[in-house]
This record gives C-alpha cells, sequence and structure tokens, in this order.
C-alpha cells in the first residue's frame, strides 16, 4: 500500500528580492567638506593667479592642499550619497599633510628671514587660506565627523610618502636647474648651494622623524579623542520625526 498523499500546500513562492535601504544622505557633513574642499581649491587658485617665486606647484603647501581639495570634494560627494567615509588610511594621510603645512608655516618658515612677507591683499588671503584654513578645517572634520580609533599606526609609513616624494621632486628639479637660478629651491632648508646634500638630507631627515613623531601623536590623539561625531548622530536621530510609512 502506498501511503495517502497529504494535501497539497501552495506552492511556496521564490523569495522576493527587497532592495536594499538607502543610505541616508548627510546634508550638513556634505556642506562642511564642501566649504573645506573650497578653502582648499581657493588658496592654490590664488596663488596661481597672482603668481608667484618659485612657480606655485613646486611649493608643498600648494600641492598638498590640492590634495586635499580632492580628498574633502570626493568625501562631500560619498556623504551627499549617503556612501561610507573614506578609509581611515586616506583621511588619516590628509590630516597629516594638512597638520604639516599649518605647523611648519607658524613655527618654522615664519622665522626665515629670507621668506619675504605679502606685498597685496591676494597674497596675504591666499598665505591665510593655505597655511590656516585649511589646515583648520581638516582638523575640525576630523574631530567632529569622523568617527575615532581608527588610524593606525601601520599607516604611518604610508603617510610618509608623500614628503618623502616631495622631497625627491624639490631636489631634482633644483639639479636640473642650472646654479644661481633664482628659487632653484622651494624652501631655505632645502637649498644644497647654502648647505649641501650633505647637510640638505641631514635636515630632511630631522623633519622627517619631527613628521614621524607628529603622525605618531596623531595616531594617539585618535584613540583618545571623545566620538563626537557619534554623539551628534545620536542626538539627531533623537529629536527627528518618524519616517513616512511607520507606524500608524
Amino acid at each position: 500500500m502506498t501511503a495517502p498523499r497529504t494535501a497539497l500546500l501552495p506552492r511556496p513562492r521564490a523569495a522576493e528580492v527587497l532592495p536594499a535601504p538607502a543610505a541616508a544622505r548627510r546634508p550638513w557633513t556634505t556642506a562642511l567638506r564642501a566649504l573645506a574642499c573650497g578653502a582648499a581649491t581657493a588658496g592654490p587658485a590664488i596663488t596661481l593667479a597672482t603668481g608667484s617665486t618659485p612657480p606655485p606647484l613646486i611649493h608643498f603647501t600648494v600641492l598638498a592642499n590640492l590634495l586635499v581639495a580632492v580628498a574633502f570634494g570626493w568625501s562631500a560627494v560619498r556623504s551627499w550619497r549617503g556612501a561610507p567615509p573614506l578609509p581611515s588610511y586616506l583621511t588619516g594621510g590628509v590630516l597629516l599633510l594638512a597638520a604639516i603645512t599649518g605647523l611648519m608655516h607658524h613655527l618654522v618658515l615664519v622665522n626665515y628671514t629670507e621668506t619675504l612677507a605679502p606685498s597685496s591683499a591676494w597674497p596675504v588671503a591666499a598665505t591665510v587660506l593655505l597655511h590656516t584654513v585649511t589646515p583648520l578645517a581638516v582638523a575640525a572634520d576630523w574631530l567632529l565627523l569622523t568617527a575615532p580609533r581608527t588610524l593606525r599606526l601601520a599607516h604611518i609609513p604610508l603617510w610618509l610618502t608623500a614628503p618623502a616624494a616631495y622631497l625627491a621632486l624639490a631636489l631634482t628639479r633644483g639639479a636640473l636647474l642650472a646654479p644661481g637660478s633664482p628659487a632653484r629651491y622651494p624652501y631655505p632648508f632645502l637649498d644644497v648651494d647654502t648647505y649641501g646634500y650633505a647637510g640638505t638630507l641631514t635636515q630632511a631627515l630631522a623633519l622627517g622623524l619631527l613628521f614621524t613623531a607628529l603622525a605618531t601623536l596623531i595616531t594617539a590623539a585618535d584613540h583618545l579623542r571623545p566620538n563626537v561625531a557619534g554623539w551628534i548622530r545620536h542626538r539627531r536621530n533623537r529629536i527627528s520625526p518618524p519616517a513616512a510609512g511607520g507606524l500608524k
């Protein structure tokens, strides 16, 4: 005998694929990062428009600001789309470049008598944007809009490749120019005519050690700072009205 046939159940339907929930846009974050991108773009733009000696694109400050502009423009687009933030090995490198730019100007370069003061309003505006506004904007973004404890000591060698590449660029450019050329070297401490290669590389090595210490300090501070971004997000979610289509 065969077993009695059981009542046929309705054939199960193929599982419906639900669309992934759209990530929430972050308009305030987008606006602040767009402003930071604008500041990092305006400084090099004014410098290029007004002209300087040596050419603007050989200045570490100008190149660093351009990298900041690209990173923050990209971050602003991702914030508007609700995409995840940039990886920490990129944001940490941008933060280090901005810190080097601000600290080197305010603590080192202003003490060189060879550094000429700007002679008109536009160079003054460019100097403030390049050396003060952009570094402060990058620091504010790190402190207020990013999650803590994401930077790693293992990232530091990657971050230091940018200053090392700039050193190679500046020395190569100086070697290719004829001796006595005006603004052969972009910064006084890189002047091979004055210090020789041994002296210049010694000063560069000392700066490299200082940059490594600064990167280590930034990484340590990242692991000690409070999660301001999380607090702001939590606070905003508490006061936000229920989404449409919720409980009725």
